[in-house]
């Protein structure tokens, strides 16, 4: 293939790249928003799926996040590949951002009264992958099973998140649509005007060609 990488990317490589982008997160995000401009679909349906993955990417759904994004764009007739692009706000650094006011935002709204800081948060989501790994090892014979840390994550994290991250979603997704709107639709008629201003200089110039020569009487 012509456009295949001579050297294919580790691992490790791909990993740090989840983290932070080769050319980093600004550049990232520039062809993103490049990518959106470009896309061939009317701008309402751009901002649609833009809306789309904003939303989506905001909700705690790890694994999911693409498929919910495209599934919600179908359902608001959006564009799928602006719903895709959109879902990578939610990266590696706006996630603990996210998930922090998200998680405040849920405990104050369903009256949950726990201390909240980062490290609570962190240590939380540990212990229940720690449980979920032990209660794996029970199915080979090693042990009993054990929900408690499950329970608490549940109950004091990832539903307060889901809860809390509905409203942040829609606020990023009602700006995202509305920057985007004008920006697609603005690029697009440029490049609309572009393309007229390249046929007319291009029929210009045929018609010189062929009628540039004195006529003989």
């Amino acid at each position: 293939m012509v456009f295949k990488r001579r050297t294919p990317k580790g691992w490790i490589q791909l990993a740090q790249e989840s983290f932070w982008p080769r050319g980093g997160w600004s550049r990232a995000t520039s062809y993103v928003m490049h990518r959106l401009r470009r896309l061939p679909d009317p701008p309402h349906r751009i901002a649609r799926g833009t809306f789309a993955g904003l939303f989506i990417g905001t909700l705690p759904l790890p694994g999911l996040q693409f498929a919910g994004a495209l599934l919600l764009a179908w359902v608001m007739r959006g564009n799928f590949i602006a719903a895709a692009l959109a879902t990578f706000w939610s990266n590696p650094v706006t996630t603990p951002l996210i998930a922090v006011l998200s998680i405040s935002l849920g405990h104050w709204m369903l009256g949950i009264e726990r201390p909240l800081s980062a490290p609570t948060i962190m240590d939380a989501f540990a212990q229940a992958g720690g449980e979920i790994w032990r209660n794996l090892l029970v199915l080979f014979g090693r042990g009993e099973f054990h929900w408690d840390a499950l329970r608490v994550f549940m109950h004091d994290i990832y539903w307060p998140y889901l809860v809390g991250s509905i409203a942040p979603g829609i606020v990023v997704g009602v700006i995202g649509y509305y920057l985007s709107l004008p920006i697609v639709r603005a690029y697009q008629g440029l490049r609309a005007k572009r393309l007229r201003e390249r046929i007319a200089r291009r029929l210009g110039r045929g018609g010189a060609a062929s009628g540039g020569g004195p006529e003989k009487s």
